[in-house]
């Protein structure tokens, strides 16, 4: 059964995650999406480091809000394996996260040999991008879209900038033509929000197998085309399931990482005119989201293939174990008031499958927020903070609009 957050932390503690006959924390309602920061201090006080959670209805798993045990856990593959295909027999087609968990031959839901292959491919695809040509891309994007609002006084920084840049970004790195790419798009936000999402994943599936038969015909340079000519030689649909992996990671992740940022920056007295007058930095602003408000703030999904005893607790076998990035991040036994130039955050993942982006990830949401800052340096929230909603689900941690105000402005000159 499963009961609200709150309720959920008023009955007898479970001694175990393993066939838990009681309450389970639902991570999909609105109410844990609206303040999950409290939801994680209660279950950190009511279970320690290892809770038992529901993922979506009727789909138990163990989120793990220790530090030091998700540190563990994430270099451990061996006991933690990423592979999920034992776990997902049982799972019903229509379950709505079972496209998010499900088995893709890729370094994300891979492991041993093939894990190892499947990253060497992306790293390849990915290393050779020139950072510098990165941002050049970037502002290239970036004021288009500023230049599309500015003189209207207003915009929703989601929808008008931070999605649109994002989405675009990934084409230009991916070599993929605007109508493969929003084919694309649509069906990884319907697996992100977990709404129609078998039919969303089909959707991605189809449009990710005509850019790679598209790239396989007309390389170019870029990184669908570097991963197709890998000496592995992998087969389109391997290429089809290396793509996904850049999707989920480049879009729905980047678009929130942007937006956290901001909302912070034009809500926080120590950011704000700070950031604009230079005595603190964008960066700043990034490194305290990749802490307090990471854009995926329950990820780093394992399988364990046997029960397994972690911090007194029995982990079961073949069931989900979900890293609270976000809660894990604010442990208390790691707790600092310091973020700005602080790695220790697991925002990027840990361990063998860590992030091999994350460098290109800060250059994307910095430059997005300078070249914003920089054109609309009036900028405010338009709403109180209290009256901004956020979207349900138990992974992301993302705004349904960031509305602000700003005084009109004349349009930017084309970079």
């Amino acid at each position: 059964m499963t009961t609200p957050p709150s309720a959920a932390f008023s009955r007898p503690a479970q001694g175990s995650p393993v066939d838990t006959d009681g309450p389970r924390v639902p991570m999909y309602t609105a109410e844990f999406a609206a303040d999950p920061h409290r939801v994680y201090r209660e279950m950190r006080s009511r279970y320690g480091s290892l809770v038992p959670v529901e993922l979506s209805p009727g789909i138990p798993a163990t989120l793990v809000v220790g530090y030091y045990t998700a540190l563990r856990i994430r270099n451990d593959p061996d006991h933690f394996p990423a592979d999920p295909r034992t776990w997902q027999r049982d799972i019903p087609a229509d379950c709505p996260v079972l496209p998010m968990m499900k088995w893709r031959p890729n370094p994300l839901r891979s492991a041993g040999d093939e894990h190892v292959k499947y990253r060497q491919i992306n790293t390849a695809g990915l290393d050779p991008v020139d950072q510098y040509g990165l941002q050049n891309t970037v502002a290239k994007i970036a004021v288009p879209l500023i230049n599309s609002f500015c003189a209207a006084g207003s915009a929703d920084l989601v929808r008008q900038y931070a999605f649109p840049l994002a989405f675009a970004v990934l084409n230009a790195l991916l070599g993929s033509p605007a109508v493969i790419a929003e084919r694309a798009a649509k069906g990884m936000a319907a697996i992100f929000e977990g709404i129609d999402a078998e039919r969303g994943n089909q959707g991605l599936i189809a449009a990710l197998t005509e850019l790679a038969r598209l790239k396989r015909a007309e390389p170019g340079d870029d990184v669908t085309s570097r991963m197709i000519q890998h000496p592995a030689g992998l087969s389109d649909m391997e290429i089809v399931h290396q793509l996904s992996t850049l999707y989920g990671a480049g879009i729905e992740p980047q678009q929130n990482l942007i937006v956290n940022a901001l909302l912070l920056i034009l809500t926080d007295e120590r950011f704000g005119d700070s950031v604009l007058g230079g005595s603190l930095s964008t960066r700043e602003a990034i490194d305290e989201v990749l802490f307090n408000d990471p854009p995926m703030a329950n990820f780093c999904i394992s399988f364990p293939r046997q029960p397994i005893l972690i911090d007194d607790v029995w982990l079961p076998a073949n069931q989900p174990v979900v890293i609270s990035i976000a809660a894990c991040n604010n442990d208390p036994e790691i707790a600092a008031d310091q973020y700005a130039g602080n790695r220790s955050h697991l925002a990027w993942g840990a361990g063998p499958h860590a992030c091999p982006a994350s460098s290109m990830a800060y250059l994307i949401a910095q430059e997005a927020i300078d070249q914003l800052l920089d054109a609309l340096p009036e900028i405010r929230l338009a709403v109180s903070p209290s009256e901004l909603t956020w979207r349900p689900g138990p992974f992301h941690r993302a705004l349904t609009a960031l509305p602000v105000a700003f005084p009109e402005s004349a349009l930017l000159p084309e970079p």
